[in-house]
């Protein structure tokens, strides 16, 4: 029994994806009683370990870039799932959903995760150190992307609102894919090397010499199981998000508090896969997924929403408020300072910190 037992714990991380999917589709577009979300809410942590677990696998096979890609777009692509479904449920609320979601995955993902991988990694190394060229790189692309898809809508007047008119939102969806295809043609072809993990030296490490890597079998049933966590983890905090709902509006809070914490719960595996990066010195792998994960998140939901719009009746809202845009231009030029030297102390970790903590304060008092 007790070696049975052990069995079972070893493959917790293939036995809670499937019991988080057997979970949401009982619960998937039922009202849920407050047992009931507690449960879903253990689910739903246990899936995001399991896919933190999951990717790393898959990382470990493919090596650097591809791996930490392989995450960002795949938890971008239920997360853009997530918006358009929640956009054609329809409610005055859901036109400002894909903006304020998009603006928060960019600050969780250039504040909130990068500056805790800069702040764990210093602390425990002494300094951070990465590829400045590959991270400048993809931090030009995530400024543009954020510039042309949330900024201009708030200046533009053909549509009246923060609104892009139809024309202008094809050019921004066609614009944002063609970016983000050409930083994953850069990243995994032509200059693959500038986003590889560094030695203190400065020489690239092109392989992980610790550790055999995975079998293809092993990838591949990693592979899907990442997929089937991560469809757990945004469907479950889907059903769940009701309840944080009414919390909110119980408390008197501003209703993008609730943008806020599905973002925090479905970015939540790239966060534990980037402190865990930076624990081992693998800093750029922690920049890799949050910068990649920013750009992934506008460039794929950008034209996902800008599709959905020829069948949805209501506005699409794009267009950032005053005290967003000095957030988001504050964010690039902190974010442009940090990565220009190649590495960085605690100081600059905590910066991006204080601005991540400045985001949530106002979001819950704008």
């Amino acid at each position: 029994m007790i070696a049975r037992l052990r069995s079972l714990a070893a493959r917790w991380t293939i036995l809670v994806p499937a019991l988080a999917a057997v979970l949401l589709v009982l619960t998937w577009g039922r009202d849920l009683p407050g047992l009931v979300v507690g449960l879903a809410t253990v689910v739903l942590a246990g899936a995001v370990l399991a896919a933190v677990h999951h990717a790393e696998v898959v990382a470990h096979r493919v090596g650097e870039p591809f791996g930490s890609l392989v995450l960002a777009v795949a938890v971008t692509v239920i997360e853009v799932a997530l918006i358009v479904t929640l956009m054609l449920d329809g409610g005055d609320k859901s036109a400002t959903l894909a903006r304020d979601t998009v603006f928060a995955a960019v600050m969780i993902t250039c504040n909130g995760i990068m500056g805790l991988s800069l702040l764990v990694g210093s602390l425990r190394h002494g300094t951070a150190v990465f590829n400045s060229e590959g991270t400048g790189a993809a931090l030009a692309t995530v400024a543009t992307l954020a510039t042309l898809s949330l900024v201009l809508p708030t200046f533009t007047t053909s549509q009246p609102g923060p609104e892009f008119s139809s024309v202008q939102l094809t050019f921004a969806a066609i614009s944002s894919l063609i970016l983000y295809g050409l930083f994953v043609a850069t990243q995994t072809v032509r200059h693959r090397d500038y986003f590889l993990p560094l030695t203190r030296q400065g020489e690239v490490i092109s392989g992980e010499e610790h550790a055999e890597a995975p079998s293809n079998r092993t990838a591949l049933i990693s592979l899907g199981m990442l997929g089937l966590a991560l469809v757990g983890v945004v469907g479950l905090a889907k059903g769940v998000s009701p309840t944080i709902e009414s919390g909110v509006d119980r408390a008197g809070l501003h209703h993008a508090v609730v943008g806020v914490i599905i973002a925090l719960l479905v970015l939540l595996p790239e966060t534990i896969a980037a402190v865990r990066a930076a624990r081992r010195d693998r800093v750029q792998t922690s920049m890799n997924l949050a910068l990649g994960s920013a750009m992934a998140s506008i460039g794929l939901t950008i034209p996902a929403v800008a599709l959905a719009s020829l069948w949805l009746s209501g506005p699409l809202v794009l267009g950032l408020g005053s005290t967003h845009m000095v957030l988001l231009a504050l964010t690039v030029v902190v974010s442009a300072l940090t990565v220009v030297p190649g590495r960085a102390t605690p100081l600059q970790g905590g910066v991006h910190l204080v601005l991540f903590a400045a985001y949530l304060e106002l979001a819950i008092n704008p």
